[in-house]
C-alpha cells in the first residue's frame, strides 16, 4: 500500500500484557499492519495474547513496549475520531440494561450521527435473529442473544474499522455463516476487520491474512496456514 491514508492499523515492536514492564509481555513483539479492504485473523492457543492485542489496538490497554497506530495516529479510545470510526466488540457484555434490544440499537445508531435509522435497525435485528426479542431487556436475553446484540450494535453504526474478539462465540452454524458474509462485505466495501478467532472456517472465509501468535514467535501467515494451526490445537 503506497497511500498511507489506506493504512488503518500499524503495530510496531508492540509488547502487550498486564504487568508494568516489557518482561511481563504475554507474547513476543508484534509487527503487523492492516489496510482498507483487508481482514486480519488473530490466531493462537488460549493465553497467547490474542485478546490482549485487541485490547491494545482498541486503546483499552497501554502497551508495555513499541506502539500501535490506528487511523494514522497513536491509538486513543477517547479520541472523537476513533470513537466515530472504530467499532469494537470484545468478550464483554457492554449494553445499557434499562433499554430494550431495539431501543439499544436505535440509540447506538443515532448516537453516531445517523438519521432515518428505523429501517436499518429492523434489518439488522432480523439478520441477527433478534426480531422476536427486540422488545426485551438485555438481562432477559440468553447469553447467545446478548452476543448477537453486541454484534448487531457494531453493524448499525458508521465504521471504518472493526475490532472483534471471538465474534463466533455462542453463535450457531447459520448465524456464523451470516456473520462471515457480513464481514466479507465489510472488507470488500473498503473497511478493515481484525478478529481474534478459534473458528477455522471464519478464518478461511473472511481473512486476507492472519497473525499467528505463539509462545516463542509471532508471524503473519496466510489464512489457510492459520486455519490449519487452529485445527491442530
Amino acid at each position: 500500500m503506497s497511500d498511507k491514508r489506506d493504512l488503518l492499523v500499524r503495530a510496531t515492536a508492540l509488547l502487550v500484557g498486564y504487568g508494568s514492564t516489557p518482561e511481563s509481555a504475554v507474547c513476543p513483539p508484534i509487527k503487523v499492519s492492516l489496510g482498507r479492504g483487508e481482514a486480519l485473523a488473530v490466531v493462537g492457543a488460549n493465553g497467547t495474547g490474542k485478546s490482549t492485542f485487541l485490547r491494545a489496538a482498541a486503546g483499552l490497554l497501554e502497551p508495555l513496549g513499541g506502539h500501535v497506530d490506528v487511523l494514522g495516529e497513536p491509538v486513543d479510545e477517547r479520541s472523537l475520531r476513533f470513537r466515530a470510526e472504530v467499532a469494537v466488540v470484545l468478550d464483554e457484555d457492554s449494553y445499557l440494561p434499562a433499554l430494550t434490544v431495539r431501543e439499544h440499537l436505535l440509540l447506538t445508531a443515532r448516537g453516531h450521527g445517523m438519521t432515518q435509522v428505523s429501517d436499518l435497525v429492523t434489518e439488522v435485528v432480523e439478520e441477527f435473529g433478534l426480531a422476536p426479542r427486540q422488545q426485551a431487556l438485555p438481562t432477559a436475553l440468553s447469553s447467545g442473544q446478548r452476543r448477537r446484540l453486541l454484534l448487531a450494535s457494531a453493524f448499525v453504526r458508521p465504521r471504518t474499522l472493526m475490532l472483534l474478539d471471538e465474534p463466533e462465540q455462542r453463535l450457531d452454524a447459520g448465524m456464523r455463516d451470516r456473520l462471515a458474509e457480513r464481514l466479507v462485505a465489510e472488507r470488500t466495501g473498503g473497511g478493515g476487520v481484525i478478529l481474534a478467532t478459534h473458528d477455522p472456517v471464519l478464518v478461511r472465509t473472511v481473512a486476507t491474512k492472519a497473525l499467528l501468535i505463539g509462545e516463542d514467535q509471532v508471524r503473519v501467515v496466510k489464512p489457510e496456514q492459520a486455519a490449519a494451526a487452529i485445527e491442530a490445537l
